[in-house]
C-alpha cells in the first residue's frame, strides 16, 4: 500500500468518527436504511459464509491478527525506533479500516431506534411493580421446577447438549417471529467461543463477533444459562446492539420456546435480574421473597454463583470497566449497567403484553 493511499485512509478516520456521531442524531434514519435496510443482507451473507463452519472463524481471525501484529513488531523493531511517526501512521491506517468495517458490518446498530420504540413500552417502573414482577416470576420458576423434577428440593439439570440447545434456540426464534417478523432467524451461526476460558475469567457469557457475524457463547457456563445467553447473542446478530434490549430478546425467545427446560431457564434468568434489583432497593423485601423460592431453584442460583466465583480474579473489574467505556462510547450511556436495565423492560413488557 502506497504512502499516499495510507495518508488518505488515515485522514478518513476522524471524518468517519464525525459522520458516525452525526448519524447518532438520526436514529430513524439508521433504523430505516441501515438496521432494516442493508444490515440484514450483510448479516445473512456472513452467516451463510461462516455459519456452517463448526468452530469460530472470528476467533481464529483474532488469533492470526494478534500473531501477525507481534510478528511485524518483532521483525521491524529497528525501523519502528527510527521512524516512529511512520509506525504511528500505520497504526492509524489499521484503526481507520477497522473502524469502517466495524460500523459497516454491525456497529451502526448502536444508533438505531431503541427497543422501547419498537415494542411501544417504557423502561420506568415503581417499587410496587418491581415487587409484583418478582412475585410473578417466583411463582413461575417454582412451578416449572416442580414440573421438571417432581420435587421442590432438586435442582433443574438441562439434559441437552450444547448443539441441541443451539438448535432449540433457533426454534424459539421461529416462534417469536410469528409475533415479530423482524426476529426471523433462518441461517444459524451460533457457536461456542474458542476463547471460552478467557471469557470466563473476564466475566462474560458470550459476544458477537462484528466482523464475522458469529454469535458466540461461553461454552464453559452451566447449561442452565446457555438458552438465554444463546438467545441474547443471536439478538445481537439480528441487529440489536443495546444490552438491555438483547437481554429482553434472550428472555422472550427462550420463553416462547415450546421446551419446558427453556421456559424454566427464561423465568429463572429474568428473576435473577429482578431479585438483584430488589436487593439493591429493599433488602428486607428481597429476603422475604427469596424465601419463597423452592430449595431446588435456590440450588440452581447457587450453581451459577459458584461457577463465577471460582473464576473471580483481580483483573475482571478492569475488563468490565473497559467494556463499560466501550459501551458508553457507542451510545449506551449506562455502560455495563445497561444489562440491568432489562428489569424495566421485563416489567413494562409484561404489563402490556403478558408472558
Amino acid at each position: 500500500m502506497g504512502q499516499k493511499v495510507k495518508t488518505i485512509i488515515a485522514i478518513a478516520l476522524p471524518l468517519q468518527v464525525i459522520l458516525v456521531k452525526w448519524l447518532a442524531n438520526y436514529p430513524g434514519l439508521v433504523e430505516e436504511y441501515y438496521s432494516n435496510g442493508i444490515y440484514p443482507y450483510i448479516s445473512q451473507f456472513l452467516r451463510i459464509l461462516f455459519g456452517w463452519v463448526p468452530f469460530s472463524v472470528g476467533d481464529i481471525f483474532y488469533t492470526l491478527l494478534a500473531f501477525l501484529a507481534l510478528r511485524y513488531i518483532y521483525k521491524n523493531h529497528r525501523f519502528i525506533r527510527k521512524r516512529p511517526l511512520q509506525f504511528l501512521k500505520d497504526i492509524v491506517v489499521v484503526l481507520s479500516i477497522a473502524y469502517f468495517t466495524f460500523h459497516l458490518f454491525w456497529g451502526l446498530n448502536y444508533y438505531r431506534q431503541p427497543i422501547t420504540w419498537k415494542l411501544q413500552i417504557e423502561k420506568e417502573y415503581t417499587m410496587e411493580e418491581l415487587v409484583s414482577i418478582n412475585e410473578y416470576l417466583i411463582e413461575k420458576v417454582n412451578k416449572y421446577q416442580v414440573q421438571i423434577t417432581r420435587d421442590t428440593t432438586n435442582m433443574v439439570k438441562i439434559p441437552y447438549s450444547r448443539k441441541e440447545i443451539f438448535k432449540r434456540t433457533k426454534e424459539g426464534y421461529s416462534n417469536l417471529s410469528r409475533h415479530y417478523p423482524d426476529f426471523e432467524y433462518n441461517t444459524s451461526s451460533l457457536k461456542a467461543s474458542l476463547y471460552s476460558l478467557p471469557l470466563t475469567y473476564m466475566g462474560y457469557g458470550g459476544y458477537l463477533n462484528p466482523f464475522s457475524n458469529e454469535a458466540q457463547v461461553n461454552g464453559l457456563m452451566p447449561a442452565s444459562r446457555l438458552p438465554t445467553v444463546s438467545g441474547h447473542e443471536v439478538g445481537h446478530q439480528l441487529g440489536y446492539s443495546a444490552e438491555d434490549a438483547t437481554n429482553l430478546i434472550g428472555f422472550l425467545v427462550t420463553i416462547k420456546n415450546d421446551d419446558i427446560y427453556f421456559k424454566h431457564t427464561a423465568y429463572s434468568h429474568a428473576l435473577g435480574y429482578c431479585l438483584s434489583d430488589l436487593l439493591r432497593k429493599d433488602e428486607v423485601k428481597f429476603r422475604e421473597l427469596f424465601e419463597k423460592l423452592n430449595p431446588g431453584v435456590k440450588k440452581n442460583f447457587k450453581e451459577i454463583s459458584e461457577f463465577w466465583e471460582q473464576y473471580a480474579n483481580p483483573l475482571e473489574p478492569v475488563f468490565k470497566s473497559v467494556f463499560s467505556a466501550f459501551l458508553k462510547a457507542n451510545n449506551q450511556q449506562e455502560g455495563i449497567q445497561s444489562y440491568n436495565s432489562v428489569v424495566g423492560l421485563v416489567i413494562n413488557y409484561h404489563e402490556k403484553y403478558g408472558f
